[in-house]
């Protein structure tokens, strides 16, 4: 199918990179206008001038609360209506379980749990002016297996996918559907720093590093294949399209089987 999201307008949260970047460019492909967001202006809205008319860059950082509120106002206003939301910003967070200090907790909370929940919070509202929509929330498999990321990471991702839950059950009647993504070991710049120029001098230095990643993880699946910022992309095109129309509550993980693997 083509067209899956024609005239929709949608907001992608951690925008200029990875799984962000790639949902963006497939929606866009899609027919969705797309309102991608990230902290670093430079890759923002170089992403949005290479996707064109249909994409638009907003610099908003989302552990702060106005710069969530700001970036769906601010998309209502410009579009005129807020049909999808994709709370796909994150990254690492410190801390061990015998040396965690309180700034490592609030700046997890806020980068991880708190950027969903006032996410959904400021959607509510446009998304009922509208008759409905979808808000999707990436979250890991580290919230149902272990050893798939530190302590504090993996709580914080289960308190996502728990809180996904039951927001669909609350504002399911409202025509809005609330399901998550917990993606396995996906091959993104995230592995080194969370930036695809981060501890790198050149392009070069990036596509070396991604290729050495990919053979990695390969070896992490049942299937032998790394997994791609395209899988996650292509599971929120169908949460977002009509063809998830029957799917709320719901947490979608894609990890190539490898949480099957792992049973600690």
């Amino acid at each position: 199918m083509t067209n899956r999201l024609q005239g929709k307008v949608a907001i992608i949260t951690g925008g200029t990179s990875g799984i962000g970047e790639a949902t963006a460019d497939i929606y866009i492909k899609e027919g969705a206008t797309v309102v991608l967001t990230g902290r670093s202006e430079e890759k923002g809205q170089a992403i949005a001038n290479r996707l064109g008319d249909k994409a638009h860059y907003i610099k908003a950082d989302v552990s702060k609360e106005e710069d969530i509120a700001n970036t769906i106002s601010e998309t209502v206003e410009r579009f005129g209506k807020l049909d999808v939301l994709f709370n796909n910003a994150g990254g690492p967070v410190g801390g061990t379980i015998d040396s965690i200090a309180p700034g490592d907790i609030n700046y997890g909370v806020d980068l991880l749990l708190s950027s969903v929940v006032l996410g959904i919070r400021y959607a509510i509202e446009p998304m009922k002016a509208n008759g409905g929509g979808v808000i999707i929330n990436n979250t890991s498999i580290a919230a149902i297996r272990y050893r798939q990321g530190n302590l504090l990471y993996s709580a914080l991702k289960a308190a996502v996918t728990h809180y996904t839950k039951l927001a669909g059950v609350e504002l399911g009647p409202l025509g809005i559907r609330v399901n998550c993504i917990s993606p396995g070991a996906i091959a993104t710049p995230i592995f080194w720093g969370g930036s695809a120029i981060a501890n790198t001098k050149t392009d070069e230095d990036n596509a070396r590093k991604l290729e050495k990643l990919k053979a990695n993880l390969a070896k992490a699946t049942p299937l032998q294949i790394p997994g791609l910022a395209e899988d996650i992309a292509n599971g929120a095109l169908f949460l977002a399209s009509d063809e998830g129309r029957f799917i709320n509550s719901h947490d979608l993980v894609i990890d190539g089987g490898r949480t099957s693997m792992f049973n600690e």
